[in-house]
């Protein structure tokens, strides 16, 4: 008898899944109905007292813990045995329950999942998953109690995305080393977590190891097999390091979906030189979100996690459908290489008017990306590229912080002070006649259409409204022109797209001659305010704003 181990993940929270009986181990098919015929995997969930891996005498099955097939959803049994359909290429894995956690690998990517490919992955530029042989007698996964508070913090990477060994390095000492022991239960990686190099995953993976957490992975488009012969064999390389491309667990009282939303396109189904990709969920997945929302209770938080924000997915509107009658929903992406929210109404359509409120629309949440703009830019005094994002937005990464079931972002730009989340563009000097024109331009880094943002002038000034537009941002606008006048620069900034978080506000008439501070607070959706200032002075004549 050979019996094999997944790998263990860290879960934060307590109590089990609510609404299953003892009896429940099959799971559900297209039709909603069990699922009897074909080849079965059989296994156990069971309580790893001694965290060694291994089922040992005294150490019992859980009850009421859910594991799939990718599609299926079933729950094991009052013994933590379950039974579930498989394929000749079938990722089975445990989706853990509230106050346990699965093994990790050395480098904290938890495992949690049995890969079976008895005949391997095909051959691809990248390696994929090595033959498994036939079916285990028995897949078991161990689980360990843990402690997970109802308040509890993660931190959230967009689009590492290395293209070689060098961005690697970047990512390790503009992001990875300031996170070293930071106080959170897990971390994600939205995302591209490597640019089209599939043999950087696990250099990527010993670096962000360090940060000391289980780290979860989403799949994105530059994480691809772009050799593959269709979509199903996309993401061979994906599996082999990280398991499943989609699955789900939870945390405390939360319950994460991770998604694959890219879909791969052949050069010959596309009808053209070269392949691609669109965001599209598919009716699999679907499917499994179906099956596995129905052991999560109402009254939870959901938070779906993906590559490609919703606004771009084609069936985005499906899956919206399936969270219909929940009260707490959230989804959040990466991508753009831009930072942003988007308010999804009851239409499933693209709205900014819609509040944060679940009953005028989903709150989907755009991260800004760990690479900015593709570690590119001018290499600053530690030689490392400033990669500016194109909105404008400084490079970093967003902690989020989940109370049951509210939760809020911050974002955290890399290597500067947390409180660091605006720019404020403004000339050192204006005349007393032109200050009333002179406008305040304040790019809001994590702002939202339900952000606040007002500004005074010196601090005993009255505070005014600034108003939300769409624009370039001022400051990219100088570094570009900047780097043009470098010249043959390796490291391009890319091109500028107009910012969703820029305010702006001219000076308040009659101000007075002198040095004066101008200062700006907002307060964002979450009701977490910040503030920032910047010097001006203000001259009787065009001649004494002339600097030396």
């Amino acid at each position: 008898m050979r019996q094999i181990i997944a790998s263990v993940v860290v879960l934060v929270g307590v109590g089990v899944f609510g609404g299953c009986s003892s009896d429940q181990k099959l799971g559900f098919n297209s039709d909603g109905q069990s699922t009897e015929t074909g080849q079965q995997a059989v296994g156990v969930v069971f309580n790893d007292r001694n965290s060694n891996g291994r089922r040992d005498a005294g150490e019992p099955g859980i009850h009421g813990v859910s594991v799939s097939n990718g599609t299926d959803v079933v729950v094991t049994d009052n013994r933590g045995r379950y039974t579930i359909p498989v394929t000749d290429d079938t990722v089975i894995f445990v989706i853990k329950p509230s106050g346990w956690m699965t093994p990790l690998s050395v480098q904290n990517s938890p495992r949690f999942y049995y890969v079976h490919k008895p005949n391997g992955s095909p051959s691809l530029e990248f390696a994929g998953v090595e033959p498994t042989g036939p079916l285990p007698d028995s897949v078991d996964f161990p689980l360990c109690r843990q402690d997970e508070p109802k308040r509890f913090r993660a931190i959230l990477f967009g689009d590492p995305q290395p293209a070689s060994k060098q961005d690697v390095y970047y990512l390790a000492h503009d992001i990875v080393e300031e996170l070293v022991g930071y106080d959170a239960s897990f971390g994600v990686s939205l995302g591209d977590i490597v640019g089209n190099k599939l043999d950087l995953f696990q250099t990527v993976n010993e670096v962000i190891g360090h940060v000391g957490l289980p780290w979860y992975s989403v799949i994105g488009n530059h994480d691809l097999n772009f050799d593959a012969s269709d979509d199903k064999y996309s993401d061979e390389t994906y599996e082999r390091v990280y398991g499943p491309s989609h699955y789900a667990f939870n945390w405390g009282k939360v319950h994460f979906i991770a998604l694959d939303d890219v879909l791969w396109m052949t050069a010959e189904q596309l009808k053209r030189k070269k392949g691609g990709y669109r965001g599209e969920i598919g009716e699999a997945q679907l499917k499994f979100v179906e099956n596995d929302l129905k052991t999560v209770p109402k009254e939870w938080l959901v938070v779906m996690m993906m590559h490609i924000p919703l606004d771009d997915v084609r069936d985005h509107g499906k899956l919206l459908a399936l969270l219909e009658g929940r009260p707490h929903t959230f989804s959040m992406s990466a991508h753009r290489h831009v930072q942003h929210h988007h308010f999804l109404g009851g239409d499933h359509e693209h709205s900014h008017e819609h509040a944060h409120d679940e009953s005028e629309g989903h709150h989907h949440f755009v991260n800004a990306t760990t690479s900015g703009s593709w570690w590119k830019g001018e290499l600053d005094e530690e030689n490392i590229p400033h990669t500016t994002m194109r909105d404008g937005a400084p490079n970093g990464y967003s902690i989020i912080t989940f109370d049951g079931s509210d939760y809020s972002i911050r974002f955290k730009a890399a290597r500067r002070p947390v409180d660091h989340q605006m720019t404020i563009y403004a000339p050192d000097e204006v005349t007393a006649a032109n200050a009333s024109k002179t406008e305040i331009i304040v790019n809001v880094f994590a702002g939202t259409v339900r952000s606040k943002v007002e500004m005074r002038l010196d601090e005993d000034g009255e505070w005014m409204p600034m108003t939300q537009v769409e624009r370039d941002d001022p400051y990219y606008l100088d570094m570009k022109k900047r780097e043009e006048r470098l010249g043959d620069l390796a490291r391009k900034m890319p091109k500028i797209i107009k910012s969703e978080h820029i305010w702006t506000a001219n000076l308040p008439e009659n101000a007075s001659l002198g040095s004066h501070l101008i200062q700006v607070r907002t307060t964002d959706m979450f009701g977490q305010t910040y503030t920032d200032q910047r010097v001006i002075a203000i001259r009787a004549t065009e001649a004494e704003t002339k600097l030396d």
